[in-house]
């Protein structure tokens, strides 16, 4: 960009007649600027393309290149640069100005030259030509402070990569679609497996695009992985991440998420969701589905006292599909601003019958139905499809663990009372212990399975006395975790002991835990024959038949309230898995 003078102007002055340049060159002078003569177009072309003048006085009718046809050669080369043309005629007909203008003149000065007049034009088309060189100057701030700040989202989307990198999203039994309106976008997918087999799932919609919403995004998957990688539930997990936000987000900046657990084993989902659209499940046998509604608030509102983590447990079968998405789905608008609308969706689930492509269909009609429209908001979704646990389990990728030194001769105890049950769950603790023993990495998913579903056992039918035939139909599952909840809420009395112990070397040896509860018990025999017969109760004794499965030893004391498995290395199941 060229610096225009403080004072003085270069002026060409194009015109075949001697007198008229000799007159201009005259005034030209006199008001302070320097003249450039030419006698003809050719003439006026090299000055331009050599002595790059500010202002152009140009003749309509010259030999050679005659006005008009110098104005478009001039124009068409002076890039980005403003240099207006005066046009110099004693044309006065409407038609004959108007071809001036349209060639690419500026504006016109009929003869005889008034001084006066042409002062003033000059002077008017400096001012223009000082705000052409001022925006020119703001124009290159501004796309250097673009490139610098796409630049910096770069940067910053390669940092939020490596902390909210994919996860297990790329497991077989996962779909999904992000499509970010901006490098860096407010939308945040995120899966990892907990140490139990579990699948863990976030999809989150921050308010806002760019790095105004990365700014929660990166300490939020920073805590969801964290947490998730050290066995912590639904709940803990969201509470954690709540707090988190509430603390660093500024006021009007939070998070829209549905988080949900799948538990391939005993095929069970829990859900937790503030703010965001309707999730779908849409079930394998008989085609139908059904909807859960967000009941929270977005997290990063609210502090943690009136924060509410409460979960909503559904029971699936193989083949149950799980469906979500960000707003940008159901407000996804086409050309006329009609919005795509829940009564679409709810038309595709109930009108398309092939299971397998589902989300494929959904996300091309929400395309066909947007088309060239630039969407207002990003496009996120993801389905996710409940499957055996080998199947999950095989597919998801293997995550670099740090061999940490963990003693393998030790026994720890612990008691847990009634305020803890309420608010403490102490499988992350106790399955942290477990990753810290290389001897059992290879059976830490069956430990961590074994661990849970006897805590579960204990703190459900022995300190809250609920009972397991209420699970044996889908109604009957929803009535027995609301009392769950309810009787968690209120519980003042009883606890659970808890006894790890690990024997061995890393060669071979032993780890054995046992879970005392403080209830009543139960007919251990009848429990036994049982465990080959659960198909008569399909959503419940399926806990303990889980761990007689997954334990090398499983034993009950006479009394019913403790149980104590125990696993051995190397696996005795190398031998049955051969």
């Amino acid at each position: 960009m060229t610096a225009l003078p403080e004072e003085n102007l270069r002026i060409l002055i194009a015109d075949d007649s001697n007198t008229d340049r000799m007159v201009l060159e005259a005034i030209i002078r006199k008001q302070g600027h320097e003249p450039i003569l030419a006698c003809d177009g050719i003439e006026a072309v090299a000055a331009f393309e050599t002595e790059a003048p500010d202002i152009i006085l140009l003749d309509a009718l010259m030999p050679n290149m005659d006005g008009f046809e110098t104005a478009r050669y001039i124009k068409s080369n002076s890039d980005d640069r403003f240099i207006p043309i005066i046009f110099l005629t004693s044309l006065s007909e409407a038609d004959s100005l108007a071809q001036c203008l349209e060639a690419g003149g500026d504006d016109f000065l009929t003869k005889p030259y008034n001084h006066v007049i042409l002062k003033a034009k000059i002077n008017a088309f400096r001012r223009m030509l000082m705000m052409h060189v001022t925006l020119q100057h703001q124009r290159d701030q501004i796309a250097a402070n673009n490139l610098r700040l796409i630049q910096e989202q770069e940067i910053a989307k390669r940092t939020f990569d490596k902390v909210a990198h994919e996860g297990c999203l790329q497991v077989s039994n996962i779909q999904y679609r992000l499509s970010p309106m901006a490098v860096f976008n407010g939308d945040v997918l995120l899966a990892a497996p907990r140490p139990n087999g579990n699948l863990s799932v976030l999809l989150g919609d921050f308010t806002g695009h760019g790095l105004a919403a990365a700014i929660g995004a990166m300490p939020m998957s920073q805590t969801f992985y964290s947490m998730v990688a050290k066995g912590f539930c639904v709940r803990d997990v969201v509470i954690e991440i709540n707090r988190k936000l509430k603390e660093i987000l500024p006021v009007g900046i939070f998070c829209c998420a549905t988080v949900v657990e799948i538990d391939f084993r005993c095929q069970l989902a829990e859900f937790w969701s503030g703010g965001m659209p309707d999730t779908f499940i849409r079930y394998n046998e008989s085609g139908e589905y059904h909807t859960l509604k967000a009941c929270h608030v977005p997290l990063g509102i609210l502090s943690a006292d009136r924060f509410s983590a409460e979960t909503t447990a559904v029971q699936l079968a193989k083949g149950d599909r799980i469906y979500l998405w960000t707003d940008g789905i159901p407000e996804a608008t086409n050309a006329d601003g009609d919005m795509f609308g829940y009564d679409r969706l709810h038309r595709i689930f109930s009108e398309h019958d092939e299971k397998d492509d589902l989300f494929q269909h959904i996300m091309s009609t929400v395309d066909e139905f947007v088309g060239d429209t630039a969407p207002d908001d990003d496009l996120s979704a993801a389905e996710i499809c409940l499957v055996n646990y080998e199947t999950f389990a095989e597919n998801q990728p293997k995550f670099q663990r740090y061999e940490t030194f963990q003693p393998l001769d030790c026994q720890v105890d612990y008691r847990i009372e009634p305020d803890s049950l309420r608010h403490f769950d102490p499988l992350p603790f106790l399955q942290r212990h477990v990753h810290e023993i290389p001897a059992l990495r290879s059976r830490s998913g069956d430990l961590l399975a074994i661990l849970s579903e006897l805590y579960s056992n204990a703190l459900e039918h022995g300190v809250l006395g609920l009972d397991s035939v209420l699970k044996s139909s889908a109604t009957g599952f929803a009535k027995y975790y609301e009392q769950r909840q309810t009787r968690l809420k209120t519980l003042s009395e009883g606890y659970i002991l808890i006894s790890i112990a690990c024997r061995g070397d890393a060669a071979e040896g032993y780890f054995t835990v046992s879970i005392t509860d403080s209830g009543d018990g139960f007919d251990t025999e009848k429990l036994i024959r049982r465990l080959d017969d659960t198909n008569s109760h399909p959503y419940s004794g399926r806990g303990i038949a889980l761990v007689n499965s997954l334990a090398d030893e499983l034993r009950f004391n006479a009394k019913g309230n403790q149980v104590t498995a125990s696993l051995r290395w190397p696996m005795k199941s190398d031998c049955r898995n051969g």
